[in-house]
């Protein structure tokens, strides 16, 4: 049996000229729409993690750790001072490969507004980085007032959204800075350091930035004690990513020397981008086993295609049709069946990820409107009732990332093939080995 003899039987079995019912053709409809269905969550799952585990990456790069980490002993003689410390930041922009140097000093502090109180993680940084900073200046969202007035010298703050929340705090409105001071014979004493508010922003990340306090670095030294500080170097380097980056790092260990342990921005979050590899790696294996038992509905649609074609098998097998070409045109079936569950899935899935933002929008309000209506026939004062967060900012991002994984939607593509030749064979290769004088007994 030629390969154009196959071809064109396995035509006749995908686009049967016949219009009788057919059990063989509905089976195989129903493995296709399987087949698509279970293409279309695999799709917005890879889609919407990997926007948001390249969004949180962002942020945890630019606005926590930076490219490079220099964390600077408590006793170093650099940070006396806030001169010094700024000098030391000099010297290592100077380094070949290095951008930008920010230095910044980090306390835990008790914040209090008029009413409430809650702990603050406080970082002091130069007053001009919302602004000479490309991650401050673009993946913060201003909320409120004006970053501008984050002034150096003078007691001003920029305020996360979740703690001037937490504090009902809004620009202009003043709130106060707890700290510790080691006083003599070791005696600790409570010091209070009143700030007015600049801003408050968002990073679309609460999880990152829900405790943060930035006041300006020189504001820090003069106003806050620091003998519980931690003192560190923001460097930037021309690409996060870069095979030069352990090269920048050992040169800039070679001019911080003793005085400091330098870091990678991988290293300094291992933790979390653990988690989000695993957490990735866990949701694409459950969608693939979707599709796995979805590519199963093949092999029965070709068994019980096989079934309705004895007839034709068994005339095509007498008059000289070799086993490997009937065996070719059932896979070359199940290939179809396949492909045709890829064409259908694949966009839906691609339009759905692309208004990911949208769908769920319109989820989180369709939810509310059903449980106020549940909670107002049971009484609850509408005043009581709380909307229902379907990705909550308190561990997502606020805004869905898009970004279409071009690469590993073709892995999806060929692997959903190959699952498809793979389940597609046993009855294939069986349908090839049945005996032309058997199949027109039985027929």
């Amino acid at each position: 049996m030629k390969l154009k003899a196959s071809l064109m039987f396995a035509k006749s079995l995908i686009f049967p000229k016949a219009e009788k019912r057919s059990s063989a053709r509905r089976s195989m409809l129903g493995a296709l729409l399987c087949i698509g269905l279970s293409i279309v969550p695999l799709v917005v799952v890879l889609t919407v993690t990997n926007g948001m585990i390249e969004g949180m990456t962002e942020r945890l790069i630019g606005l926590s750790s930076s490219h490079l980490e220099a964390l600077v002993s408590r006793n170093s003689k650099y940070v006396m001072r806030e001169s010094t410390f700024a000098d030391l930041a000099k010297q290592i922009a100077e380094v070949p490969g290095v951008t930008k140097v920010y230095h910044q000093v980090s306390l835990t502090a008790l914040a209090g507004g008029k009413k409430e109180r809650t702990g603050a993680q406080v970082r002091a940084l130069p007053a001009d980085i919302f602004v000479t900073n490309e991650s401050f200046a673009s993946l913060f969202n201003v909320l409120d007032g004006n970053v501008a007035d984050f002034v150096a010298g003078e007691k001003n703050a920029i305020v996360g959204q979740k703690l001037a929340e937490t504090l009902n705090l809004k620009a202009g409105d003043t709130f106060r800075l707890i700290t510790t001071k080691t006083g003599t014979k070791n005696t600790i004493t409570p010091k209070l350091t009143s700030f007015k508010v600049s801003a408050i922003v968002s990073s679309g990340y609460q999880e990152l930035d829900a405790l943060w306090v930035f006041v300006p670095v020189d504001t820090a030294y003069e106003s806050i004690p620091l003998n519980t500080a931690e003192f560190s170097l923001m460097i930037e380097t021309t690409d996060a990513f870069s095979s030069e980056l352990n090269r920048i790092r050992n040169d800039v260990e070679q001019v911080v020397g003793r005085h400091a342990n330098v870091y990678t921005w991988s290293e300094m979050n291992e933790a979390e981008f653990e988690n989000f590899s695993s957490t990735r790696v866990m949701l694409v294996f459950i969608m693939i086993l979707i599709v796995l038992v979805a590519s199963v509905n093949i092999s029965s649609a070709i068994v019980m295609l096989v079934m309705e074609r004895r007839k034709e098998i068994a005339i095509l097998k007498s008059t000289g049709a070799s086993n490997s070409g009937i065996t070719l045109s059932f896979l070359l079936t199940g290939l179809a069946c396949g492909a045709g569950g890829i064409l259908t899935g694949l966009p839906v899935g691609l339009l759905f990820a692309v208004n990911a933002n949208s769908l769920v929008s319109a989820a989180e309000r369709t939810v509310n409107w059903f449980g106020r209506m549940l909670n107002l026939l049971k009484g609850v004062p509408l005043s009581e009732i709380r909307d229902i967060k379907l990705m909550d900012p308190a561990y997502y991002l606020s805004e869905i990332p898009v970004d279409i994984p071009l690469g590993q939607i073709f892995v999806i593509v060929l692997a959903t093939l190959v699952l498809s030749l793979v389940v597609s064979f046993i009855p294939s290769y069986k349908a090839g080995k049945e005996k032309p004088m058997v199949l027109l007994q039985k027929n």
